[in-house]
Formats: structure tokens, C-alpha cells, sequence
């Protein structure tokens, strides 16, 4: 028999307490609670929504003790009592892609301020060479990446992965060091990393650790995201002298950039020389036939049954990054399982019109940047110089991160035009655009305010 609707209920409210709000939202409230002879069945409606919930079974297991005053074993099933099953096929694959919840009404940044963070207890990614999906406009960097995982040695110098934000740069890197890790001594590090373990080898004048873990001890280096390097000094001579020893001796180098080496602002031309000295494989947004591929696959992975029409229509309007078409999906699912109902066009239409893709309901003209400014403003109640001003208090951050992010997306703006309005330098707003990117998919409650201010320039548009 069920547990009364109370039981349940009562415990909804103690995880109020406990998870996020985006994920209490997404991937508990769709759950339903059975009570069997074994313990008590918690049924999602997919195993996309499955492995997503059971990040938080623990929080789940503790709420449910909590509130019957007895424990109980919970088994994370899928299956609607209702029927309404989205899951067509069992799921073998792990656990997707780690959350994380800013706090927006206070204002923060999308790289600081208060967050919301979801249970530790995860699994990873499957970044593996079997769940890429190839295409014309990724079919060198695959190739290029597996051979090196397998030990081949392709150039003197660096495999270079190159293209932007969201077309799976980091799914290759990480596949590749999983691969070559069974066989070799490899590190996988971002940009980001690399430059904090020299300053602190720096300050606490220990290089030798530091060479010693990217030299001496390294057989495959793997650096994502070298762009990060601009205005480094220091950092990129470090860099340069350990390219330098890898060629040297052998050792294989993979880095990631989201633009050519030369185009990065501030890198000093050596090492952008070196960084370029190998093989450059080009990794452009996937066209129309790879998108339904990989649309394919998620929904498969995930056992999720996607209509052939509703493939097709997210297939036509994401047009930009594998992000896109995972945030799009993402967004479908979760709106039936909350619905309750299956997968059909007017609900895809539904979650294109909310994420504001491309071919669902654009604007009928272009918006000019002071425009968008108008209506962010607005919508924080901060005035527009606030958004252009060198302020770095947070109720102005978050406003002029999306500002850029809007006006990248909403006007025929180039970089350094936004930034000239915004006064920021281009870099600024690249980095700003790729944060939102990133966050609208991973944040719900971020994500609620992009969809209002789409809607807001929408109808700005159509004046």
C-alpha cells in the first residue's frame, strides 16, 4: 500500500530544509513513495530522474526516519504508480553532471557569493571515448584524442582541442586521462589549477613538488582551458619551461582552448608558438545531424522515449552547443515528470519558449544593447550605470554578467562592443557568457530569471 499522502508530504517538508531548492524541485517532487513488505519504493519516472535523485537518496533516507520515527531500506525504482512512465528502456550508464545553486535573489555572481550545494556523495561523469558521439565537426579531435590515450605519439609538440564553450572539449580530455590513466602516469588539470600549484609552490618555496608532479613524474599532461593563462606572466613561463622538458623526454601534452593560442590576449608568443607546434584539432558546433545524434543518445542513456517530432523540433531550434541540447532536454524532461504527463511537441515547445532557444518564439527584430541594459536594470532595480560601473558589489554583479550574456544573445553586438557599453574589456564578457551558459543549465532558480527577462526583451522585440 502507499504511505498516506501526510507521510510523504511531512517529509517533503523536512528536505525543504535540507536540499537546495532547485533540487528538491526537479528531482524529489517528482518521486512517489510506496510502502512494500520490504521497505518503501520510491519510483521516478525515468532513469534520467533516477540517477539524478539518487545523489540525494541519503538526505531522502534521513527525512523519512525522521519523520516515521523508524529507518527504513529505500529502493530507488523507476516507474510511475500512475502509469505515466517516461522510462521506455533500462539505463546501465552513471550519474550525470554535477549541480550547483547560486543564491540570485541576493544578487551573487555566478564565480562567488552564496551557493547552495548539493551532497557530496556523487558519481562521476561518464566521460568516456564510447558515449562521444561522432560527427564531421568533432571526427579529428576524437581521433586525435584516442590515439594518444592509446599511446601513440602524434607530433613533437601538444594535441591541441580547439573550439568553443559546450562542444565537448572537456568529455575527450577526460575521457583521454581515464584511458591512458590504466597505463600511464597522467595528470589531468585545468589552467586554473596549474597556475594556483605554482603560486603555492612559489610562496611556500617548494618548485621542486611542483616539477617534480608536471615533469619528472609525468608521462601525460592533459591542461584544459589554456586561455585562462592570459596576463600570467610568470604562470606562462612555468608552462613554456615544462612543454619544453615533455617534448624533451617524450611525454605526450593535450590542452584545451576555446580559441586559437594566438588569438588569446596577453600570452606570451612562445608559448603560444609551442602550444600550436603540434597537432591542432578544430571541434565546431555540431550541425543538424550530430545534434540528432546526440540527442539520441541522451535520451537513450537516460531512457527517456522522445518522439521523432519532438527530436526534430529541438534538433531545429539548438543550434548552438552539446550544453544547449542537454539544457534543452533537460528542461523537457523535468517538466513532464512535474506534469506528470509524457513527452509531447506542444510540451517541447513549452521548454523551448523557457530556455529561449533559437526558432522558439524569437524576437521579430534585433534589440540594440542600451535596450537589453534597460531591461535588466529594471528587472534588479539597479540603474543602468550601476551595470556599466567598475562596482564589484554583488547586487550589480549578477545583473552585468547576464546583461552580457543578453546582449551577446539578443543583439548584433560584437564582444568589444558590449564591452565598450559595459566597460569591461572583450575577455571579460567571454567569460561572462560562458558562465551564464553554464549556469543556466545547472541552476534552476538562475535559470527562472533568464526565461523572465527573455520573455521581458521578447516583448521589448515586438514593440
Amino acid at each position: 500500500m502507499s504511505h498516506p499522502p501526510s507521510f510523504w508530504d511531512g517529509v517533503l517538508r523536512r528536505l525543504e530544509g535540507e536540499l537546495p531548492s532547485y533540487a528538491l524541485e526537479a528531482w524529489v517532487l517528482p518521486l512517489e513513495a510506496r510502502l512494500h513488505p520490504h521497505g518503501l519504493v520510491v519510483r521516478a519516472p525515468s532513469a534520467f530522474h533516477r540517477d539524478r535523485a539518487a545523489r540525494y537518496l541519503p538526505a531522502i533516507e534521513r527525512a523519512v526516519a525522521a519523520e516515521c520515527g523508524t529507518s527504513h531500506a529505500i529502493e530507488l525504482s523507476v516507474g510511475c504508480a500512475n502509469g505515466a512512465s517516461l522510462a521506455l528502456r533500462p539505463r546501465p550508464a552513471p550519474a550525470p553532471r554535477r549541480l550547483a545553486a547560486p543564491a540570485p535573489a541576493e544578487g551573487a555572481g555566478l564565480d562567488g557569493g552564496a551557493k547552495e550545494e548539493p551532497p557530496p556523495a556523487q558519481r562521476p561523469l561518464p566521460y568516456t571515448f564510447a558515449t562521444f558521439v561522432v560527427g564531421p565537426s568533432n571526427a579529428l579531435a576524437r581521433a586525435a584524442a584516442w590515439a594518444v590515450a592509446r599511446g601513440q605519439r602524434l607530433a613533437p609538440g601538444p594535441v591541441l582541442l580547439e573550439g568553443p564553450s559546450g562542444v565537448g572539449k572537456t568529455h575527450l580530455a577526460k575521457a583521454l586521462h581515464a584511458e591512458a590513466s590504466a597505463r600511464a602516469r597522467a595528470v589531468y588539470v585545468s589552467a586554473e589549477s596549474f597556475t594556483t600549484d605554482f603560486l603555492r609552490g612559489i610562496r611556500s618555496r617548494d618548485t621542486a613538488s611542483f616539477k617534480r608532479r608536471y615533469r619528472e613524474s609525468c608521462d601525460l599532461l592533459v591542461i584544459e582551458d589554456v586561455q585562462f593563462f592570459a596576463g600570467k606572466a610568470s604562470t606562462q613561463l612555468e608552462l613554456f619551461h615544462t612543454l619544453e622538458h615533455l617534448r624533451a623526454v617524450g611525454a605526450p601534452v593535450v590542452l584545451t582552448a576555446d580559441r586559437l593560442p594566438n588569438d588569446i590576449p596577453e600570452l606570451d608568443p612562445r608559448l603560444a608558438s609551442a602550444m600550436t607546434s603540434g597537432l591542432v584539432a578544430e571541434i565546431e558546433p555540431p550541425d543538424a545531424t550530430l545534434r540528432r545524434e546526440i540527442l539520441r543518445a541522451k535520451a537513450a542513456a537516460g531512457g527517456v522515449h522522445l518522439p521523432d517530432d519532438c527530436l526534430e523540433r529541438l534538433v531545429q531550434a539548438t543550434r548552438g552547443s552539446v550544453r544547449d541540447l542537454e539544457g534543452a532536454l533537460i528542461q523537457l524532461v523535468v517538466s513532464a515528470a512535474l506534469l506528470k504527463r509524457g513527452i509531447d511537441l506542444e510540451l517541447t515547445e513549452a521548454a523551448l519558449r523557457k530556455l529561449g532557444q533559437p526558432g522558439a518564439e524569437a524576437p521579430r527584430r534585433p534589440l540594440d544593447v542600451p535596450a537589453v541594459l534597460e531591461v535588466v536594470a529594471a528587472f534588479y532595480g539597479v540603474g543602468v550605470a550601476e551595470l556599466s560601473s567598475r562596482s564589484r558589489r554583488r547586487s550589480a554583479l549578477l545583473p552585468r554578467q547576464l546583461a552580457m550574456y543578453l546582449c551577446h544573445k539578443y543583439t548584433r553586438a560584437s564582444l568589444p562592443e558590449i564591452g565598450r557599453a559595459l566597460g569591461r574589456a572583450h575577455p571579460a564578457v567571454r567569460n561572462a557568457i560562458e558562465m551564464v551558459e553554464r549556469a543556466v543549465l545547472e541552476r534552476a532558480p538562475l535559470r527562472y530569471q533568464v526565461e523572465e527577462l527573455a520573455a521581458r526583451l521578447e516583448q521589448r522585440a515586438r514593440r
